[in-house]
């Protein structure tokens, strides 16, 4: 029993000897070292950090907003991010966050937001923001301008700011003022002149109903992707409700006639840009806007399916989408009442 209790003793003699030891030790290097992390950047140490979480923070926020002394930034392109990795380092060498900061802000890249005035899909003025813009072509309204139907809005994103000019200055050099061509006075004659761009009429009108009628035929979807603005939504880049359906989707995607009909329409038409108008039975016609490409040509008879242009974003156009409409005898209806 002695011999037990000796041995009980050493061994807790021991134990506390240990746990000194250990406790100087974590005290010893608490004092001379702290946690903290270590920043590279691209395989390069660029400093340390004792607050990972405020610097990325700093980080994120300027790739996001910019560095605030300009306004058109929109984002910062950032290719190659800081990576942390916990360390201990020895007192008296301080964090540098400030300096990782200007070396990341450093590898990037500013893209600025303003927009374009084009006329028949090519940019003519560059203005700072959408409103000068939207001013410019209500004003182009307003004066009558002759091409008006070619004008269009174009958000852009960048890495150089254009010259930018006043509302004013934008629609004088934009405004045309209306002529009177010979087709116009043949007309006024009395004599008929054949359309170029049709072999049938169609129209572009406001007029809607959002009453779905029976339309007699079986239509399919034009093309697949995500629908970015429904039937009747109301935007401050469209004078009115809007009278169809747009479906976002790559530039270059084929779109398939809806039913087979009659083409009517395929060339540019204002706003709309690139589109092609199909005629089917009992009034009813389906329109495609915003094309890249159209691949087929007015009078030309075309099956349920075929691929007759491809998705793209010319008009009045935000970026790649397929403008749908289902219109019977001139009045437009929802698409969602018969696909999507």
């Amino acid at each position: 029993m002695k011999k037990v209790l000796i041995k009980i003793r050493t061994s807790m003699k021991f134990f506390i000897l240990v746990s000194i030891a250990t406790f100087i030790i974590v005290a010893l290097v608490a004092f001379l070292y702290k946690p903290i992390y270590s920043v590279t950047l691209n395989r390069e140490k660029i400093g340390y950090s004792a607050d990972k979480s405020k610097l990325q923070s700093r980080i994120d926020d300027y790739i996001e907003n910019g560095d605030g002394e300009n306004s058109y930034v929109a984002f910062v392109q950032v290719d190659n991010m800081p990576t942390y990795n916990v360390c201990l380092l020895k007192r008296g060498i301080t964090p540098n966050d400030d300096e990782i900061f200007e070396k990341v802000a450093e590898t990037g890249t500013p893209y600025y937001k303003y927009y374009a005035v084009s006329e028949d899909n090519e940019e003519k003025v560059y203005v700072a923001d959408f409103s000068t813009a939207e001013s410019v072509v209500q004003e182009l309204k307003d004066k009558d301008s002759s091409n008006i139907d070619n004008i269009s809005i174009i958000e852009k994103y960048e890495t150089d700011v254009a010259d930018f000019v006043q509302a004013e200055e934008a629609v004088a050099s934009l405004y045309k003022e209306k002529v009177e061509t010979p087709a116009q006075s043949t007309r006024a004659s009395g004599i008929k002149v054949a359309s170029t761009g049709s072999s049938k009429s169609f129209s572009t009108s406001s007029n809607m109903s959002r009453s779905p009628v029976s339309l007699g035929i079986s239509l399919i979807k034009p093309v697949t992707g995500t629908i970015t603005s429904r039937f009747g939504s109301v935007s401050r880049i469209r004078s009115g409700a809007h009278t169809g359906l747009d479906i976002g989707s790559p530039s270059g995607t084929g779109v398939k006639a809806a039913a087979s009909g009659t083409v009517v329409w395929a060339g540019y038409k204002g706003s709309l840009g690139n589109l092609v108008v199909i005629s089917h039975s009992n009034g009813v016609q389906t329109y495609y806007g915003h094309c890249s490409k159209i691949y087929v040509s007015a009078g030309q008879s075309v099956s349920q399916g075929q691929v007759i242009s491809a998705v793209g974003s010319t008009g009045n156009s935000t970026g790649p989408h397929l403008h749908f409409e289902i219109r019977v005898n001139g009045v437009a209806y929802n698409p969602q009442s018969y696909v999507y």
